[in-house]
């Protein structure tokens, strides 16, 4: 099936800095730059708004995509002019080697970010609303002006620098999607700070693990989080981590509900304290390489990365992506259902939709709280235009009635989007045409913590071209895909399977993992020197279109949050009762993916597991969290190896999965421990669909 909608508009970048000649038809061919009389510097020399608004108007998709391409300099650079408020311009676009993992893009500039996010619509417009908080409990939603988000921000910022946090000092926020959570990252940036947000769901010990890793210096809670009718105790979480974090000196407590908590001598009222302070607060230059914040992602080691995002770049990209993806316009109300704990919510909550001007919606709750038509109620009610949500939830909606979704006046929808995983074809088609009845372009897109924004989406495109359902399709501006083969080699044909690598740098990416960037430069850049590695695999049809098919590595998907089984198996190795454990993702008909767990015990406690077992997914949640409890525990007497120990996870995939094709088996050191496997997985199973 094929989907053609009426054109998302690729827009005009405009006050672009082009020599141009064109043909009547505009074509790339007749397109000329000038590079022989143009230097470097003056690329941040602009014309007068709007010069050449009608000549780059001609420009087709196609064109103006080959043109970042083949000139991304001049691409980026009229982009970063036009679209962000420099203190002092940058003189040089980019400087950046893949084959080393040296990336720095808008090189000498100066700016804020949390200028070009609040200030700037301040000065046009300050009583447009820039934040719609959508609360636990519906009907209760509050809204906040630029104006009013940024006194919040001057405020909050000035309280952290009267105790002592200053630039390049480290942040951790632990709290839920808020206007304060909101203000504390444009805070943070105000003043040079680096945020790094934690998911308000993980573990004491998580959480810890993470301040560790950034030497935080202060912490951001709330006395309680709110979600789903449920009250999660986030205060006490951090007081537990913190008992092993020596660098955090301060931490800031709002209060989310009326429930009083502890107060040591670390721990400063936000509000109490905040409204003593200035609504007023000079906003530090910072370079464009300056470092914006920490994002930690799961890896295969078993340790989270750092993930480095810097200013320029990154608002750049999040900017445009939120722009032409979901081809958004003034005064359009967005609305992305992501937590702020996760890259979504930083790039399409925050970041990319504030420094657009738009307003941008805060969800708090779940799809289901109070009852299966939360998200489409909220359409009515809020009036929101573009739905940028999870395959997940959306799997889990449609095994209820239609008429919750039906019953709810969804006309204001223009465009709908999928982030997190691949969605699969039911979920596809119920979204399209149940939610969207049709008509609205559906955006399934592929992006990455470390590429910053969206790289792969049906949109922008030419005006009236297809969209395929679950495919990605089309490259962003910039983004130059390449698929690789088994040895290394390009491969440049059609119809084809290989590994998704990136060939280009785009000033989103990440820049580095923090305090390790050989592991940076390994993991990304090492596996196909020249190209960033994604980590997963792709299919390029004959129409030379995107569809991703998933993690190459050691990497599991649960409900579109990427998990290392690495890191799952850390903790179940800490149990006495285990010495070895193995595990790989299991397809799940609603969180697309969930950990299955192939355990080892030691004599003695093979007999009666159970209790072992529910120790360990105890273990589980404590040191990561909840949602990265194993589904399946499958109790083996030992685990497929090869001559050289490594275990063959390829072997337990297709044992979870019930496949009994195992493909070679020569390489390890015992084959008979297959059939061993696969006896116990049939018992499991069994025992299974007796429940």
């Amino acid at each position: 099936m094929t989907v053609s909608h009426s054109c998302l508009r690729t827009r005009t970048l405009s006050r672009v800095l082009f020599q141009t000649s064109f043909s009547r038809r505009g074509s790339l061919a007749a397109f000329k730059i000038r590079t022989d009389t143009v230097p470097q510097r003056c690329l941040t020399t602009l014309p007068s708004p709007g010069y050449w608004n009608s000549e780059l108007s001609r420009l087709s998709h196609g064109d103006l995509y080959r043109l970042s391409v083949t000139e991304p300099d001049r691409f980026w650079g009229a982009a970063a002019t036009d679209k962000l408020r420099w203190i002092e311009p940058f003189h040089r676009v980019r400087d950046c080697d893949l084959s080393s993992g040296k990336i720095s893009w808008f090189q000498g500039g100066k700016l804020n970010v949390s200028v070009n996010c609040l200030d700037v619509h301040v000065e046009k417009h300050p009583d447009r609303v820039a934040l719609i908080w959508e609360k636990d409990e519906p009907g209760t939603e509050e809204k906040v002006t630029y104006r009013e988000l940024l006194e919040t921000t001057c405020r909050l910022a000035n309280t952290l620098k009267s105790h002592g946090i200053k630039k390049g000092d480290t942040v951790a926020i632990y709290m839920p999607v808020s206007p304060l959570a909101v203000a504390a990252l444009l805070a943070c940036a105000r003043i040079g700070a680096v945020h790094t947000v934690v998911f308000a769901g993980f573990s004491s010990e998580a959480l810890a693990g993470r301040i560790q890793d950034a030497k935080c210096k202060a912490v951001i809670t709330c006395n309680e989080g709110v979600r789903g009718g449920r009250l999660i105790p986030l205060k006490a979480t951090v007081d537990a981590a913190l008992k092993s974090c020596p660098t955090v000196r301060h931490v800031f407590v709002s209060q989310r509900t009326e429930k009083q908590c502890m107060m040591g001598e670390m721990d400063v009222p936000l509000e109490e304290v905040m409204c003593r302070q200035s609504a007023v607060c000079a906003a530090e230059p910072l370079d464009s390489e300056d470092l914006l914040f920490l994002l930690y992602t799961s890896g295969s080691t078993g340790k989270p990365k750092g993930i480095v995002h810097t200013q320029a770049g990154y608002l750049l990209y999040t900017s445009l992506t939120h722009q032409y993806v979901f081809d958004y316009r003034d005064g359009d109300v967005f609305g992305c259902v992501a937590d702020i704990g996760w890259i979504t919510g930083h790039s399409y909550v925050v970041y990319g939709p504030l420094c657009n001007g738009a307003t941008t919606v805060l969800f708090e709750s779940t799809p289901v709280y109070p009852n299966p038509g939360r998200y489409w109620e909220m359409v009515e009610r809020l009036r929101i235009n573009q739905f940028y949500g999870a395959p997940t939830a959306l799997r889990l909606l449609l095994k209820y009635d239609e008429q919750w979704v039906k019953k709810y006046d969804r006309s204001s929808l223009q465009t709908l989007g999928s982030v997190g995983e691949p969605i699969n074809h039911e979920a596809w088609h119920w979204f399209h045409s149940v939610v969207g009845e049709g008509r609205c372009p559906l955006v399934d897109t592929w992006w990455q913590t470390e590429t910053g924004g969206i790289c792969i989406a049906p949109r922008p495109a030419e005006e009236g071209a297809p969209i395929h359902p679950t495919m990605a399709m089309r490259p962003f501006f910039g983004i130059q895909v390449a698929l690789m083969g088994e040895k290394g080699e390009r491969l440049n044909a059609n119809s084809v399977s290989g590994a998704l690598c990136i060939s280009q740098p785009w000033p989103g990416m990440a820049r580095s993992i923090y305090g390790d960037h050989q592991r940076f430069v390994n993991t990304y850049f090492k596996p196909y020197p020249g190209c960033y590695f994604t980590g997963d695999g792709a299919y390029r049809s004959e129409d030379g279109y995107y569809q991703i098919t998933g993690r190459m590595d050691d990497i599991i998907n649960v409900s579109g949050h990427r998990l290392g089984t690495a890191e799952i198996e850390d903790a179940l190795d800490e149990h006495p009762a285990v010495p070895e454990t193995a595990v790989v993702g299991f397809p799940h008909e609603i969180k697309g993916e969930v950990p299955f767990a192939f355990v080892v015990l030691k004599d003695g406690f093979i007999d009666s597991p159970t209790a072992v077992l529910q120790e360990l997914k105890d273990l589980v949640a404590t040191k990561i969290a909840k949602y990265a409890v194993p589904e399946h525990f499958l109790v083996v007497k030992r685990l497929p190896k090869t001559r050289s120990g490594k275990i063959m996870r390829r072997i337990l995939r297709k044992v979870a999965t019930g496949t009994r094709d195992l493909g070679d088996v020569s390489t390890l050191d015992d084959p008979t421990v297959v059939k061993e496997i696969i006896k116990a997985h049939e018992q499991y199973m069994k025992q299974q669909g007796e429940k």
